[in-house]
């Protein structure tokens, strides 16, 4: 059984410990990304609109920004249309994968499984990703970041862009996707 001074101490030292890590927060780059990203967004009259980080977080934002335009395009019909087109195109995307193990380019196996792997798993989704989804749905798809200019994959279609937010320190396992949504003007919002 603990006494009262250890349960006591034990409870200080606890105490001490979320206290640090709340300072440690503050100056993070978790944090600070956060903080640049908001004055970016808000700039634009735009703010975050979360995510849930699940694997699937790039194709659920491209969802999020499709239903703002009246489109009910699911989660997993985007990663199936990603995929095929992916295979349809192979020279325009097996030059960009290269075995981690090997550093080698892909097989036509290994792309085959990465493909699959869009599909039938909660695998990630990146640049590769993105620039599939952009020629299927003909729409520049831009990404905001914090320590960088926005990039836009898919230039060359002249539809106003869907806008993702690119988080490198969002989780403890590390880049995510976000959703952005119009903000709220919180001073016209309150009158009556």
């Amino acid at each position: 059984m603990i006494s009262k001074d250890k349960k006591a101490a034990l409870e200080k030292e606890r105490e001490e410990r979320i206290a640090e890590a709340e300072i440690e927060n503050l100056s993070g780059a978790r944090h600070i990304e956060s903080e640049k990203l908001a004055q970016i967004l808000a700039a634009r009259q735009l703010e975050i609109k979360q995510i849930p980080s699940d694997g699937h977080c790039m194709y659920r934002a491209i969802e999020d920004q499709l239903k703002e335009q009246d489109s009910a395009v699911t989660v997993a019909a985007l990663r199936s249309q990603t995929a095929e087109y992916m295979q349809s195109h192979v020279e325009d995307f097996l030059p960009f994968l290269t075995n981690p193990n090997t550093g080698n380019m892909y097989t036509s196996e290994e792309f085959g499984k990465y493909c699959d792997d869009i599909v039938n798993t909660a695998a990630w989704g990146g640049q590769l990703e993105l620039r599939a989804l952009s020629h299927i749905l003909q729409t520049p798809i831009e990404i905001i970041q914090a320590d960088s200019l926005p990039i836009v994959v898919g230039e060359e279609y002249k539809k106003k862009p869907l806008i993702l937010v690119y988080m490198r320190h969002a989780y403890g396992l590390g880049e995510h996707y976000n959703s952005v949504t119009q903000l709220v003007n919180t001073a016209t919002e309150n009158c009556s």
